[in-house]
C-alpha cells in the first residue's frame, strides 16, 4: 500500500560494530484481531533478541497481560519458539483490553515492564494497537514519575528505565495500513479464500448455481471481485451513496433481476484460520528480525517506528505519521489504494465488449508459453488474451513454445477459449525447453504465414535466451522485426531482470506445505534429520527462501560454496540441538556437482548414528504443479496485462512502412515497479553457464535464516538494514572456523 514518507537511510554499518543487546530487555505482544504470520514474528523477536544477548519477554494476551501482569509476563527462552512457523493465531495470545485505555491501565502496565527493566517494547497488531503504544510511550516519562512519586518504585528504578522505545509489526488481513506493501496476514487470508472459491465453483458449476460469498475487509475493499458465477462481497462494501451492501441483498437482486439460484455463503473467521503462507512466514520473519535492530539503535530522540515492505525491502517508517494516513483515508472514506488498480484489471478482464466498441486494430499478436511448466502462466496467458482483445488486436495460441512455433501449431484464440484459466496449475497452450536457434528460418515463415505482428512469450530461462535468438536474428529475417516481450514465469526465479517470477511463489508454499508435513510426521518419534532436495538448478532462491519459511536448520546452495568442514560443523549442530531436546531438524539442499543429496544424507546417518536417525526426501516435480497461489495469480494476470498494453503502444508508435522498430523487452519486478528492459541490456547481468542472474536479492536473506537456526554468524548489513554478509563458525566447543 502506499504512503508515508520515505525511509530514512542510516549509517548501519557503523551501527553494528557495536550491536549488542546485553544488559536490555525486549518485550513481545500481540493485540486486536489474530492474524496468520504473528507466530512467525514473535519467533524473529525472540530469536534475534536472544542472538544478540537481550533477554526477550513474552506478555501473554496482549496489552491486557501487560496491564495485569504476574505470570502473563514471562521470560521467553531460544526453545520456547521452536515449531511456531507453521501454527496460526497467536500462541501468546491476543485480546481487546479497556483497561489499557485508561491511565490507570497504563500506569499498571509501566509498572509491570519497570519491575523487569523492560523498556523495549515490540508491538505486532492493527493500527489500534499501534496508536496504544505510541501514546504509552508518550507517557511514560510522567507514569514513571507517578509511580515514584506512590513509592511503587524508587529514584534507580526510574533513571534505569527512564525511555520506552516503541516497534510495530502490522499484523493485518486486510491490508489496511498505509506505509507497507504488505501487512502480515494478508496472503494468508487470500490462501483461504482462494481456496474455498476454486472449491465452491466445482458445485456452482454442476448446478447451475449462483453463491454469493462475503469475505472480511472492514472498510478495505482487497477482496471485493466475482469470478463466473461466484460474487465476492467485502463485508464493508458500500455503494455510491455510502449505503452498506450486505452479501443478502447481492442474492435478492440476483434472485429477483436474473431469477439465479443463489446462495450465500459467509467466510468468516475461517479466513483468519489456518497455517500461515511462505509469505506470510517469511515477511513476518524479515519483520521481527528488523524490529529488533530497530530497537537496538533506538535513542531518546528516535520516533516509534513501523517495520514496513517496501518492494523487496525492509523499512522503517514514522509510526504515527503511517497510522495518521490511515485514519485520514478512513474518515473521507477515500479508499484511493492500491487494489483499485487491480479491480481496474478485474473489470478489463471479466466483461467483454461489444465488436462494435472495440477499437479498430489491423493487429495480429502472438502469445506462448516456453520452458517448463509453472503455476500462474495460465493466469498470465488469459489475461493477454483479452487484454489484446479488448485493444482490437487478433490473438493467436501457439502450443508447445518454440517447437509448436516451427510446426505451425498455431490457431487464433478467443474471449471464451480462456475463460476458468486463471486457477488453473501447469500450462495449458503446452510448453517446452526447445529453443528457436535451429529452426529461425521455420518460424520466420510460421510468422509470416500468420502475419504476427508482435509477439508475448511468458517463461523461463529458454524464453529469455529464445527472445535473444530471435531479436539476433533480425538482420537476417525481417519477420522477427517486431515488438516482443516476455514474461517471466518459472519456479526457480533465475531469470535477470526481474526479482520475482510467476509460479516461485505456488513452489514455496509446495516446499513449506511439504516440510510442515515432513516435520509433523516425525512428531512423537526419535529424534530425527530430514534432507530435503528441492528444485532450481544452480540457482537456490528456492532452496533458501523455502528453508526460511520452513524452519531449516541449514541450506545448502551453488551460490554459497561449502566443502566437508562445513557439513561436518552442521552435523554437530544439529547434534548439539538434539542434546537439548529438540527433536526434529530440517535441511533443504540444492545443488553441488559433489556433495549431492544422496552424500550428504549419508554423511549425516554416519556421523549422526547414536544422536539422530536421518531420511531424504526428494520434492521433484511436485513444486511445479498444483493450482497456483493467490499471488501468482494476480502476479501474471498483472503482468500480462501490462505487457499487451506496452504491446499496443509499441505497435501503435512504432510501426511505419510496414516495418517495426527493433524491440524485444522484459518486463520484470524491480523492487516494487514492473520495468521493461531490452533483453539485449540483460546479457551483462547473467551468467549463462549456471542459468541464474549474477546478482540475485535473496541472497541477502541467508544471514537471517542462519541467525534465526542458532548458528553462530559475523554480519553487516546494507544500508536498508538488512543483513548482507555472512561468516558461518562451527558451533560452540568446536576447535576451527570456517569463511563462507
Amino acid at each position: 500500500m502506499a504512503g508515508a514518507s520515505a525511509p530514512k537511510r542510516q549509517d548501519t554499518r557503523k551501527f553494528f560494530e557495536n550491536l549488542s543487546g546485553a544488559g536490555k530487555s525486549i518485550a513481545v505482544l500481540t493485540s486486536g484481531g489474530d492474524a496468520q504470520g504473528m507466530n512467525a514474528a514473535v519467533r524473529a523477536v525472540v530469536r534475534m533478541g536472544i542472538y544478540v544477548g537481550a533477554k526477550v519477554y513474552f506478555i501473554h494476551e496482549g496489552y491486557q497481560g501487560m496491564v495485569d501482569g504476574g505470570d502473563n509476563i514471562k521470560e521467553a527462552k531460544w526453545e520456547s519458539v521452536s515449531s511456531m512457523l507453521q501454527v496460526g493465531g497467536t500462541v501468546i495470545g491476543s485480546a481487546r483490553c479497556k483497561d489499557f485505555r485508561t491511565h490507570e491501565g497504563r500506569l499498571k502496565a509501566a509498572h509491570n515492564l519497570v519491575q523487569r527493566d523492560i523498556t523495549n517494547l515490540c508491538v505486532i497488531g492493527g493500527d489500534g494497537s499501534l496508536t496504544g503504544a505510541n501514546l504509552f510511550r508518550e507517557e511514560w516519562s510522567s507514569l514513571l514519575e507517578e509511580l515514584l512519586q506512590q513509592g511503587l518504585i524508587d529514584e534507580e528504578a526510574t533513571q534505569r528505565n527512564s525511555e520506552l522505545h516503541i516497534v510495530g509489526m502490522v499484523g493485518s488481513i486486510d491490508n489496511d495500513f498505509c506505509g507497507t506493501d504488505m501487512t502480515i496476514g494478508t496472503d494468508s487470508a487470500l490462501h483461504r479464500i482462494i481456496e474455498v472459491v476454486d472449491a465452491i465453483m466445482t458445485t456452482a458449476q454442476s448446478h447451475q448455481r449462483t453463491f454469493v460469498l462475503e469475505v472480511m475487509g472492514r472498510h478495505c475493499g482487497l477482496f471485493s471481485c466475482s469470478r463466473l458465477n461466484i460474487i465476492i462481497v467485502a463485508e464493508g462494501a458500500t455503494d455510491r451513496q455510502g449505503q452498506h451492501i450486505t452479501s443478502d441483498f447481492v442474492k435478492d437482486l440476483v434472485v429477483r433481476r436474473l431469477g439465479f439460484d443463489t446462495r450465500v455463503t459467509i467466510l468468516g473467521h475461517v479466513q483468519r484460520g489456518g497455517t500461515p503462507s511462505a509469505f506470510d512466514r517469511i515477511l513476518a520473519s524479515r519483520m521481527g528480525v528488523e524490529a529488533v535492530l530497530a530497537l537496538l539503535e533506538a535513542s531518546a530522540n528516535t520516533p516509534a517506528c513501523v517495520v514496513s515492505l517496501v518492494g523487496n525491502q525492509a523499512v522503517r517508517l514514522p509510526l504515527m505519521e503511517c497510522v495518521q494516513m490511515v485514519s485520514m483515508f478512513v474518515l473521507e472514506t477515500d479508499m484511493r489504494l492500491s487494489f483499485e488498480n487491480n479491480l481496474s484489471t478485474y473489470r478489463l478482464l471479466s466483461f467483454r465488449k461489444a465488436d462494435s466498441e472495440l477499437p479498430n486494430s489491423s493487429f495480429n499478436v502472438a502469445v506462448m508459453n516456453v520452458g517448463a511448466p509453472a503455476a500462474g502462466m495460465n493466469a498470465a496467458v488469459r489475461s493477454a488474451v483479452r487484454v489484446g482483445i479488448t485493444e482490437g488486436h487478433k490473438m493467436f495460441a501457439v502450443n508447445d513454445g518454440f517447437e509448436g512455433f516451427y510446426k505451425g501449431q498455431i490457431k487464433e484464440i478467443k474471449w471464451g477459449d480462456v475463460g476458468g484459466w486463471t486457477g488453473q496449475g501447469g500450462s495449458l497452450l503446452g510448453t517446452k525447453r526447445t529453443l528457436p536457434g535451429k529452426h529461425l528460418d521455420k518460424i520466420a515463415e510460421q510468422m509470416r504465414i500468420h502475419n504476427i505482428n508482435a509477439l508475448l512469450v511468458v517463461g523461463g530461462f529458454e524464453a529469455y535466451v529464445g527472445l535473444l535468438e530471435l531479436s539476433a536474428a533480425r538482420d537476417k529475417y525481417e519477420e522477427f522485426c517486431v515488438p516482443m516481450v516476455m514474461v517471466p514465469a518459472t519456479v526457480s526465479n533465475n531469470i535477470p531482470g526481474s526479482d520475482l517470477s510467476i509460479g516461485s511463489d505456488t513452489a514455496l508454499n509446495a516446499i513449506t506445505d511439504t516440510c510442515d508435513r515432513i516435520k509433523q510426521s516425525a512428531s512423537g518419534t526419535k529424534r530425527r534429520v530430514f534432507i530435503i532436495e528441492t528444485m532450481g538448478g544452480y540457482c537456490g532462491y528456492l532452496a533458501t527462501v523455502g528453508g526460511l519459511a520452513a524452519g531449516a536448520d541449514t541450506v545448502y546452495i551453488y551460490e554459497e560454496p561449502f566443502d566437508i568442514r562445513d557439513l561436518q560443523a552442521n552435523v554437530e549442530h544439529l547434534t548439539e540441538k538434539m542434546k537439548t531436546s529438540i527433536q526434529r531438524g530440517t535441511g533443504a539442499q540444492n545443488c553441488n556437482e559433489n556433495f549431492t543429496t544422496d552424500f550428504i544424507y549419508q554423511l549425516y546417518s554416519e556421523e549422526g548414528r547414536g544422536v539422530f536417525d536421518c531420511r531424504k526426501n526428494i520434492l521433484g516435480h511436485m513444486q511445479q504443479g498444483g493450482a497456483p497461489s493467490p499471488f501468482d495469480r494476480n502476479f501474471g494476470t498483472k503482468i500480462a496485462a501490462k505487457a499487451m498494453q506496452w504491446i499496443t503502444r509499441t505497435l501503435k508508435e512504432s510501426y511505419k512502412g510496414g516495418k517495426h522498430i527493433n524491440t524485444a523487452c522484459l518486463l520484470g519486478m524491480r523492487r516494487r515497479t514492473l520495468v521493461f528492459q531490452p533483453v539485449a541490456q540483460l546479457r551483462d547481468e547473467t551468467d549463462f553457464v549456471h542459468r541464474i542472474p549474477k546478482e540475485q536479492w535473496w541472497l541477502k536473506l541467508r544471514p537471517l535464516m542462519k541467525i534465526l537456526a542458532k548458528y553462530k554468524t559475523s554480519y553487516d548489513v546494507s544500508d536498508s538494514g538488512q543483513l548482507e554478509h555472512v561468516t558461518r563458525v562451527r558451533p560452540k566447543d568446536s576447535n576451527t572456523s570456517t569463511a563462507i
